[in-house]
Parts: structure tokens; sequence; C-alpha cells
């Protein structure tokens, strides 16, 4: 009877005094570790998020670049640290690619981490010059079933999202086109208006001024819905690729053992961030939808692309890195 209610005390204890941290948080600086270079598009909405998270919860949030192949110095950086909240991790549709696509990753996203928050997403853009004849996919399409590899798809390095997601649309829609791999997206643009590659995939960010300034066509979005960013877009599998559906996304996680109710006060305190209206307006600026949701649904969507990328990968023959 003692050594039941010893326990049960020591249960009650630790409830107590997880609560009490929760409430006590964060009472001192947290990093945001983020797996890549200072500059760009997952580092500037990051600085957004981390921003406003300051000011919500009363203390700074420092973002901490940390690029390297597969995300593997920004994890063990982050591993190193303890599970209390201090130290969060930036995992992006890239961390659910790199786990197929290394051969030894030096973490497991999923059994190592646990989701706080999602905070945006976004979908790739299906583009080609103005100065082509092709007005919707279904014209790509229709083109290079008709002339077997004779035409390029531009994309930036192997394994990377864009690159998958033209691979995927290979498979999905039949059609025998060569992939290119650029190093930058700029080689890419300038590739695609000399004529050296027929359509790119890439995010809407780095192609909009092309479409904007009439340079550039977009044929297609890849997500399962249109995008409010193009409403008038058709999604690819409207436009001609039924099946096709790629998506992005940026999100927050933290070591696994972190404590449920300091996920839950950092969770609400990045909803509310992404509801605010000029947030909301930055990120579309930047080609991004503004969203949040519960840990829950971001750990179904870390598993679920984890698969759906392993056999895009197995399906390519892409060697492991």
């Amino acid at each position: 009877m003692r050594s039941r209610f010893l326990s049960l005390l020591a249960v009650v204890t630790l409830l107590l005094t997880g609560a009490a941290a929760a409430q006590n948080y964060p009472n001192r600086p947290v990093r945001i570790v983020v797996p890549f270079a200072a500059g760009g598009i997952a580092d500037i909405t990051t600085r957004l998020i981390a921003d406003r998270l300051g000011d919500s919860l009363g203390e700074r949030f420092i973002v901490d670049n940390q690029p390297g192949a597969g995300g593997m110095a920004a994890a063990r950086l982050a591993l190193s640290a303890p599970a209390d909240g201090y130290t969060l991790i930036l995992f992006t549709n890239g961390t659910a690619i790199n786990v197929p696509l290394f051969r030894s990753l030096s973490y497991d996203p999923v059994k190592d981490f646990v989701p706080v928050a999602g905070f945006s997403e976004f979908d790739l853009t299906l583009t080609t010059s103005a100065a082509t004849p092709y007005t919707t996919l279904a014209d790509f399409i229709k083109d290079a079933r008709a002339n077997p590899g004779k035409l390029n798809i531009g994309t930036i390095n192997v394994g990377s999202t864009q690159n998958l997601g033209a691979e995927l649309l290979r498979k999905v829609a039949g059609i025998d086109a060569a992939i290119v791999p650029y190093r930058t997206t700029p080689d890419i643009m300038v590739a695609l208006l000399r004529n050296d590659v027929q359509l790119v995939v890439e995010y809407y960010a780095t192609t909009k001024s092309g479409i904007d300034d009439g340079k550039l066509r977009l044929l297609a979005t890849t997500g399962e819905k249109r995008s409010p960013l193009t409403p008038n877009a058709p999604t690819a599998a409207e436009a001609g690729a039924p099946g096709y559906e790629v998506g992005s996304w940026n999100a927050l996680f933290a070591k696994a053992g972190t404590p449920a109710d300091i996920i839950a006060r950092i969770n609400e305190a990045v909803r509310e961030v992404v509801a605010m209206p000029d947030i909301g307006k930055r990120m579309s600026d930047l080609g991004l939808e503004p969203k949040a949701g519960p840990p829950e649904e971001m750990a179904a969507r870390l598993k679920s692309d984890i698969a759906k990328w392993a056999k895009v990968i197995a399906d390519a023959h892409i060697a492991k890195l």
C-alpha cells in the first residue's frame, strides 16, 4: 500500500512540476535551429515567426542557422540540448525526403523529435516560357507524349522537392521527358528563357516575378486544391495529370521528451502569430500560405510524406546519398 501511495505521489509531483514549467515558459531565450543558410525563404519565414513568438511569449526566439547535408548538423545540435523546449528545430518537406534519400541519416525525425506546430504550406508551380506554344499543362503533356525524349524539365539539385516533384509528374503523366538538374534557381530561369528546358518545377516565390511581368506562363500549381495565391491557375490534377499532388511545408519540432504542456504553449502561440494579418500578408508575398494546426496533424503529415517520397525515389531509381 505504501509503495503504491509513493508511486502515485511521484506521478502527481511530476505532473505538477511539468505544469509549473509550462506556466513559467519561457524564462530565457529560445533557440530555433534552421538547417539552411541565412537569406532563403525558410530562414526568412522562420525569423518572422520567431520575432512574433518573442513578442507574444516575452522572451527572445533566436534563429541559429546550421546548414548541412540532410539537416544532420542542425539535428545533432538540437539533439545535444535538453528536451525542455528551449531548443527547437525547423523541419520541412525536405526532412521527409531525407529519410529515404540518405543511406545513413544520423537522426530519425519521427522517433527523435516531436512536432510543435506547422506555420506555412506552399505548392510548386509548373511554369513554361511565354515564348513556348504551351498554354496549358495538357499541351505540354501532349507534346511530350508525341515526342518522347525531346523535351526537358528543369529543377534544382537531385533529391530536392522540386526534382522529385518532376519525377512524380513524369510518372503520373506517363511522359518520357528528361529531368535536368541545375545548381541554382537563377540558372534554371535562364535555361527556361533560352528554351534549354521547356518546363520548370519550382516554388511560386521563384517564378512569381517572371509570371507577373509576362515572361513566364503558369500552367498549373501542384497542390491538392487551387492555391489562394494563384486562384485562377488550375491544379496539375485539373490540368491534365490526374492524381498528381505535391506540397511543401515548414514546421517547428522539438526533441522527443519535451513536456507536452510546453509544446501546447508554443503551439498556441504559433497559431496566434500565423493568424495575424500582417504575418499572413508577408507570407503571401513570399509565396507561402500561412497555416498552423495541432501537433498531431504535423506528425501525420511527416510520416505520410516520408512514405510518399520513398516510393518516388525507389521508382525513379535515385541512388542514395
